[in-house]
């Protein structure tokens, strides 16, 4: 394929953009090559500025669960857009997509909306600090909570090892409050623990980890964890941003039978517009302001265009019973035929799926944490990749993140890919 026009707007965008994009993975930087534009999007199908069609399984990172430009989203958008964009004041929308967001998602009694992922997994954690008076927090190697100060850590050696930053711009400071886990590793956890006694406000995980590739979590990890949070006073928070209403109507807390603290969410809850959230029982959640001590606060929390967005993503997924049945299995397929051609054609690999996310990783040990999800052969990947981009099927550009599958996906469009995987892969 030809990719002139993305490539010239990739030149313009490096002018005015730093890296010419407005979130660092979408450089190609992983992959290699010029980022692809993309001018519009319908159902499963994504459309780039040079006329190619692709297969899209990213789904803008989650949340096009139900398809790009759904059309009772669209609507609800452009009618609420005709009576304003913003106001800056409270909405009856926000109060009906709360409710239902409540309705739907055990342990949770009030919800509160902002802007972002990032946002509500910061605003969680401040929560959890200001509720149990701790100041410490736990979250673990690989799993991604947006980009505030206190989640930009990179590991540290020893069970009582505090953190370092690994960005600049985040202080020593601001780091010493976190403490690194291990993935999957429930006797790490509890030597943080008992190094850190009365001291660990939160602890924060994706239940599932869409981050180094799609991981789940070993059979009772999520329950120790929730055991241990309980017998230390500290506050279990889920980040479902990637996996809250795309697992299940509950979200993982739901699929695993596991009651969390504080949960957070994005990406489908918005309906594609940007939108996160965070939720917990009341207690808690009256302590937020202006009820309690602890501040929060977004000009557009809340904004009537993603309110609208959210909800009628929402009860579309409510009220559709078969919905969640037939994301797993499309995916189900989707993971059968590529074990099936990658098998035959002597790749090394493993597939890691849960529901509707799925990752292939270049490597024939299993994957379940940060360090084994590295092992991966990531020149292995790149082509594939490109490969598979060339012949428009859209994956994730780093073999660190999850695959997404959307509703709108045809078992045709699931054909076409394990087709072109076939190809891409058959040895020389």
């Amino acid at each position: 394929m030809l990719y002139k026009r993305s490539s010239q707007l990739f030149v313009e965008a490096n002018e005015v953009i730093p890296g010419g994009v407005n979130s660092p993975v979408r450089a190609f930087k992983a992959v290699g090559g010029t980022p692809i534009f993309i001018k519009e999007a319908k159902g499963a199908y994504l459309y780039d500025e040079d006329g190619h069609k692709y297969i899209d399984y990213i789904n803008s990172w989650g949340p096009m669960i139900l398809g790009h430009a759904f059309e009772p989203v669209i609507n609800a958008v452009i009618e609420k857009a005709k009576k304003g964009t913003s106001f800056g004041a409270p909405t009856e929308l926000e109060t009906k997509i709360a409710a239902l967001a409540v309705s739907m998602v055990p342990n949770i009694d009030k919800i509160r909306f902002v802007s972002s992922g990032t946002e509500a997994c910061m605003s969680a954690v401040r929560l959890a600090r200001g509720y149990t008076k701790r100041e410490k927090i736990i979250k673990f190697s690989g799993c991604y909570h947006g980009h505030s100060d206190s989640f930009l850590i990179a590991a540290g050696s020893g069970a009582s090892t505090f953190g370092v930053p690994n960005s600049p711009g985040v202080t020593a400071g601001t780091a010493k409050d976190t403490l690194l886990a291990k993935y999957n590793d429930i006797d790490n956890v509890k030597a943080l623990f008992e190094a850190n006694k009365n001291e660990i406000a939160a602890l924060i995980i994706e239940p599932v980890a869409g981050n180094m590739g799609c991981i789940p979590p070993k059979d009772n990890f999520l329950k120790e964890l929730r055991s241990i949070c309980t017998e230390n006073g500290t506050l279990l928070i889920f980040d479902e941003v990637m996996t809250g209403f795309r697992l299940a109507k509950g979200g993982a807390q739901e699929l695993y039978n596991v009651a969390a603290d504080i949960v957070c969410f994005g990406k489908v809850i918005g309906g594609g517009l940007p939108v996160g959230a965070f939720a917990a029982r009341n207690e808690i959640m009256n302590y937020l302001s202006p009820l309690g001590p602890v501040y929060q606060a977004g000009t557009l929390s809340g904004n009537p265009l993603a309110m609208a967005a959210g909800y009628e993503m929402l009860k579309t997924l409510n009220e559709d019973a078969l919905i969640f049945q037939r994301l797993e299995e499309k995916t189900a397929y989707l993971e059968k035929g590529i074990h099936k051609v990658l098998s035959e054609n002597k790749v090394q690999f493993t597939i890691n799926r849960v529901g509707s996310m799925i990752s292939v990783h270049f490597d024939a040990n299993p994957v379940y944490d940060f360090e084994t999800a590295k092992n991966g052969d990531n020149q292995v990947f790149k082509k594939f990749f490109h490969d598979l981009l060339e012949r428009g099927v859209y994956i994730a550009p780093s073999a660190y993140e999850t695959w997404f599958i959307t509703d709108a996906l045809t078992y045709e469009d699931l054909d076409y890919t394990i087709n072109k995987i076939k190809e891409v892969t058959i040895q020389e």
